[in-house]
């Protein structure tokens, strides 16, 4: 993806998967589930020269939105989640409780919706919502695509080898599949898959070998 910066590193307790997608020329950027570690997802947008455009939300769980509101003071940006997760962002304090946090983090008042075929431009980046319920109601994977390939960024819907829980509300492992398949599967074998936590995976990986999937 020829002058788009793509770095993706783990943030928080969790190891939540935080992607900056920025156009150094344009100097702009998109930070896809900055949940955590505010200071070192500015320090990374200001090693690249970059300015936040938009901050999106795969889905509501605190590991993935916890920080948008410190985030958006710091770097800038609007923070986007899909509708559906909004009564989900609003149990922070309960979220924060089940994963022992002593302080729960600030529901803030978000500047927008993500809905399926929104495409977020940030310079040259442009980024196409998919909304893929499952996982939660609200639950949204996100396609950087051109000529050469595209970059899959699935939240907790679809793992290396795995798919999210769907046991937290409002879901069924049926949904959480059905988005997979008709949603992601529906991208070339060589499309890469980074999903909310731990390692890439392609779509040709995952449709040959994950147990969910065959």
């Amino acid at each position: 993806m020829s002058g788009i910066i793509v770095e993706t590193f783990a943030v928080g307790i969790l190891g939540c998967n935080c992607t900056i997608l920025a156009d150094s020329a344009a100097g702009e950027a998109i930070v896809i589930d900055g949940g955590d570690e505010v200071a070192r997802i500015a320090q990374r947008l200001e090693h690249h020269g970059v300015r936040a455009k938009y901050l999106v939300h795969t889905h509501a769980h605190i590991d993935h939105i916890g920080a948008v509101g410190p985030l958006r003071e710091r770097v800038g940006g609007q923070g986007l989640l899909h509708h559906a997760d909004l009564p989900l962002y609003a149990t922070l304090a309960e979220q924060a409780v089940w994963i022992g946090m002593l302080a729960a983090p600030e529901v803030v008042t978000l500047d927008g919706d993500l809905a399926e075929g929104d495409v977020l431009q940030a310079g040259s980046v442009a980024l196409r919502c998919i909304h893929t319920p499952g996982h939660t109601p609200g639950s949204t994977s996100f396609a950087l695509a051109d000529a050469e390939t595209t970059l899959l960024f699935t939240g907790d819907t679809l793992f290396q080898g795995a798919v999210g829980r769907w046991d937290l509300g409002g879901t069924s492992l049926a949904d959480i599949v059905r988005s997979i398949r008709t949603k992601l599967l529906v991208h070339d074998d060589a499309s890469l898959v980074v999903p909310g936590h731990g390692p890439a995976t392609t779509i040709g990986a995952e449709r040959r070998t994950n147990p969910y999937l065959i």
